[in-house]
């Protein structure tokens, strides 16, 4: 590189601010530079003798370069001042610009944290934006800026195509690959893309998040694509700096892992060096776009400044180590390629140097003095938007009926004139609406295709919709959700399916932390709605066990902005989905259908054969309200149930008991809501009760019962005689032995007796 450690180490470079350092570092280089320089290239020429960067374009990138190691000092140095609020810096991967110098912004992007160069640079693709004054209303977390409206700092633009996130463990990884298999599969269904159809997706990440858990999700997935021939046509930009805040990535370990890895085409990049780096960046990226096949690209960066601000690496890092990493500064090589080729003097690298550290600091200063988020409702407001009357009017509309008849087998074959049926049955028919509804709509998931899933609730829809719109995927619940993502960022609907709601848990930060989150941080410029699919709840006979009666509703409860029906019977299950899709359609919002797998297949409610839970399919113009419960006998007020899914039929057989042993009118509230729980509803319920059983068939910690009852108290009614019947804080068992830590029958009568005693 351009320099080397000096032995001894002088003693400025001892100093504990390493921000400090590297400034001094490039003033004294500049200042003190003796090289000989060559002519003045012309513009068009290459900076550098047998390199593919043209004079100009090095200008550019050099600015860019610029831009971000300011934006990174002014930050350093007005946290103190409490004036800026974040100081993860993108010092020494400032050759990341080259990606975006080669790249179009149309090309969707998905970066780390380090990507300031990046941004600058893309920021020129259209004119008459400041990627400064962006960058530091962002710092400065004012209302005003435009990437997030002052929720976090995150590197986003929604002109740009810069998807803001906040990931930092490689979580956006799938998403990203989902958006690349997005492109393709809009070609094939006939969607019409919002971007080019040859664009390719950029994904930025550490090499130590190489190593987490989801990026080895997208890299396999990728290489499954691949291996298939299936067009997947994403850039992993791997920006490796060998190190993971103090823990150090393995010499080699990078090229070892990824260099011979089937189904992922490997580049290697200098991103120290502009002048080298350029070619190689621009192979990988051109035969990204040419190929449509997923490509590896290495690009070699150092870290300065420590991980954060906060992060003094003095302490605890080789000093000897520290001035490595800093003579290896991108930008000391970029000012020696300026000085050398003779394209700037010193004295005009000192001047831009200067001049966009004042500028930095200026907009700082204005940025400071921007509005800043102060009302809770101002900021909640992007998180779940609710239109209700547009969302209603959504879910009500009809499909052509020509359409409809095509799809059901002629006009008599048409749900709602064909006998009551039960819940797997009509999330079927429904099912096969909502995709003739919404022809960019997807069904995809693990044996959701050719054997109609697991239930055979899926059935029929690949013969109807053909294999572009209903598909089998890989094994792998984050890249089903990921794929989920990509296809809602190009303006399709997915439906994904969650096989089974215990396999949810080992991907729920698809949804906690990626999709449920992308409205909230890019302040409602971007949007992944979707609407997911989730066979789960207990008791189901036969097939038993923990994996497959999974009642933690709690993992989908604490998930902001997330919206979760639960519905009991068939009819219901229709005007569920199509209220679940138009809330997506229209608001954006991510909706988790939660499928009772017992019952699916129920006809019956108090006795065999009595058929009493067979309903016919609704008019295709009926739909649910988001919030609104199901209530039985509403006239009743002796005891109020509340209750969801397997609880309701389970309550409704307790109430004839109830009845005929006590005496009284039992309601029972079905709340087919879940996330979030309509408070006032509940009250509403509550309002004439004398006495109230909450019967919840999720665990006792952390339920929806707990919600219910919250609700209750919150509300005034506290003081109403109270019983909650739940299931216990254990794994389902397998056999019998599940039906002994789940709520029954005789569980809910036996807590109503207990009410009567003691009043």
């Amino acid at each position: 590189m351009v320099a080397v450690v000096p032995d001894p180490i002088p003693a400025r470079m001892k100093g504990l601010n390493r921000a400090e350092i590297c400034d001094a570092n490039f003033i004294e280089f500049v200042q003190h530079w003796d090289g000989t320089a060559a002519r003045r290239p012309a513009g068009d020429a290459p900076i550098l003798p047998g390199s593919t960067l043209d004079a100009q374009d090095f200008d550019a990138l050099f600015e860019s370069q610029l831009v971000s190691r300011h934006l990174d000092l002014m930050a350093r140095v007005l946290r103190v001042q409490n004036k800026v609020f974040y100081t993860i810096g993108s010092s020494g991967h400032e050759g990341n610009a080259l990606v975006a110098r080669l790249a179009r912004h149309t090309d969707p992007a998905f970066l780390h944290y380090r990507s300031g160069a990046f941004m600058a640079e893309r920021f020129r693709q259209l004119p008459g934006m400041d990627p400064v004054m962006d960058a530091a209303l962002s710092f400065a977390a004012s209302r005003d800026d435009p990437a997030s409206g002052g929720r976090h700092k995150v590197w986003g633009s929604k002109p740009l195509w810069v998807l803001p996130q906040t990931s930092t463990i490689a979580s956006h990884l799938p998403k990203a690959l989902g958006t690349a298999l997005a492109i393709e599969t809009a070609r094939r269904i006939g969607h019409g893309l919002p971007i080019p159809d040859d664009s390719v997706v950029i994904c930025s990440f550490g090499d130590a998040s190489a190593n987490h858990a989801t990026a080895q999700t997208a890299f396999n997935t990728a290489a499954w694509a691949a291996y298939q021939r299936l067009p997947a046509p994403v850039l992993f930009v791997c920006e490796d700096n060998g190190i993971g805040i103090s823990v150090k990535t393995p010499d080699g370990w990078i090229a070892d892992s990824f260099s011979h890895r089937p189904g992922l085409d490997y580049f290697f990049a200098d991103g120290l060096d502009l002048a080298s780096g350029h070619a190689q960046v621009q192979r990988a990226l051109e035969h990204c776009r040419r190929t449509r096949r997923p490509t590896f690209l290495h690009l070699r960066t150092t870290r300065l400044m420590g991980h954060a601000g906060t992060d003094f690496e003095i302490e605890w890092r080789p000093l000897q180590e520290l001035c490595a990493a800093e003579a290896a500064d991108p930008l000391l090589r970029s000012a020696q390629i300026a000085l050398e080729s003779g394209w700037m003097t010193p004295a005009q690298v000192m001047a831009r140097y200067e001049a966009m550290r004042a500028r930095c600091f200026a907009a700082a200063d204005a940025a400071d003095q921007r509005p800043k988020l102060g009302e809770l409702a101002e900021i909640m407001a992007p998180l779940a938007p609710y239109t209700p009357a547009a969302v209603h009017a959504e879910a009500r509309r009809v499909p052509a009926a020509e359409a409809r008849e095509a799809v059901f087998g002629g006009a008599a074959q048409l749900p709602e004139r064909q006998p009551p049926r039960h819940l797997a049955i009509q999330i079927n028919q429904a099912l096969h609406d909502l995709l003739c509804k919404y022809p960019s709509s997807l069904l995809f998931g693990e044996d959701v295709a050719q054997k109609g899933g697991v239930y055979t609730v899926s059935k029929g829809l690949l013969k109807a919709f053909g294999p572009r719109r209903v598909f089998n995927t890989l094994l792998d619940e984050t890249m089903i959700l990921g794929m989920a993502q990509g296809l809602a960022n190009l303006g399709m609907l997915p439906i994904p399916e969650i096989q089974y709601l215990a396999y949810l848990h080992n991907a729920a930060d698809q949804l906690r932390g990626e999709a449920c989150s992308l409205q909230f941080f890019s302040n409602d410029q971007y949007r992944n709605p979707m609407l997911v699919r989730i066979a789960g709840l207990g008791y189901q006979k036969g097939f038993g066990g923990h994996f497959h009666n999974d009642n933690s509703i709690a993992a989908l409860r604490d998930i902001p902005g997330l919206v979760v029906g639960c519905a009991s019977r068939g009819d219901d299950a229709a005007m569920m989905l199509r209220t679940l899709a138009a809330l997506a359609h229209v608001d954006g919002r991510v909706a988790v259908f939660l499928e009772p797998i017992a019952l699916y297949m129920t006809k019956d409610l108090h006795a065999p054969g009595d058929g009493q839970w067979l309903f016919p399919y609704p008019a295709p113009d009926q739909a649910l309200v988001l919030g609104e419960g199901r209530v039985y006998a509403a006239e009743a007020n002796d005891l109020v149930i509340f209750t969801y899914g397997n609880g309701v039929p389970m309550s409704l057989r307790a109430a004839r008991t109830i009845e005929a042993e006590l005496g009284w009118q039992v309601r029972v509230v079905d709340l087919r809501w879940l996330v979030p729980l309509n408070a006032g509803f509940i009250a509403g319920q509550a309002a004439d009760a004398q006495r109230v059983l909450v019967v919840d068939e999720g665990r006792h910690s952390a339920g929806v019962g707990e919600g219910v009852i919250t609700a209750l108290v919150e509300a005034g009614f506290g003081h109403l005689p109270l019983q909650r019947v739940c299931g216990a804080d254990t794994y389902t068992p397998l056999a019998g032995a599940a039906m002994c830590v789940l709520p029954s029958d005789n569980a809910v009568t036996s807590a109503a007796r207990v009410l009567a005693q003691d009043h």
